[in-house]
């Protein structure tokens, strides 16, 4: 299998997802890892996913100590720090989830799981940018923390979708 028919699998599979273009370019450089495979192409899409959650939490942590921020900014802040973080936990324990599927009888079981922790990770990510909805937050801060969440979520809908078509494959 060369690289281009693993872009190609991608491509066509990120084409199913919310966010076909944000899918592509964020799973392309993974091709000669993924091959053809829709369970590694499901656990890239949660690897990339997890570690954009987890450097976007440092971000966030750091954005939250900028001087100058109003009491009710630094508290939707200090949520959405909470937030992310049960974030990357819901995404740790999907991927473990993911290594334990082997297509057995309890395949069914694991992936509904999997499915379970990253809409609850969706969740989390959707509530951090609801802290940020008010028309009393700063026009930078919001715009910046919105902009990451907004990636993070993106990501992990994608990640969701890949994981659903790879949970279709064994109905």
């Amino acid at each position: 299998m060369g690289g281009s028919t693993s872009t190609e699998f991608i491509k066509t599979s990120c084409s199913a997802t919310t966010y076909p273009t944000l899918c592509y370019s964020s799973l392309s450089s993974h091709a000669s890892a993924i091959k053809q495979n829709p369970k590694l192409l499901a656990s890239a899409a949660l690897t990339v996913s997890l570690k954009t959650a987890v450097s976007t939490s440092a971000d966030m942590v750091k954005l939250s100590h900028t001087a100058g921020m109003m009491p009710r900014e630094v508290s939707a802040m200090q949520d959405c720090v909470e937030e992310l973080s049960d974030t990357v936990d819901q995404l740790r324990n999907s991927m473990a989830e993911m290594k334990q599927l082997k297509g057995g009888s309890n395949f069914a079981l694991l992936i509904n799981d999997v499915q379970t922790w990253v809409s609850a990770a969706l969740t989390d990510e959707d509530t951090c940018m609801d802290g940020f909805d008010g028309k009393f937050m700063n026009g930078g801060v919001k715009t910046a923390v919105r902009g990451n969440i907004l990636n993070v979520a993106h990501l992990t809908s994608n990640a969701l979708a890949l994981i659903n078509n790879y949970a279709s494959l064994h109905a």
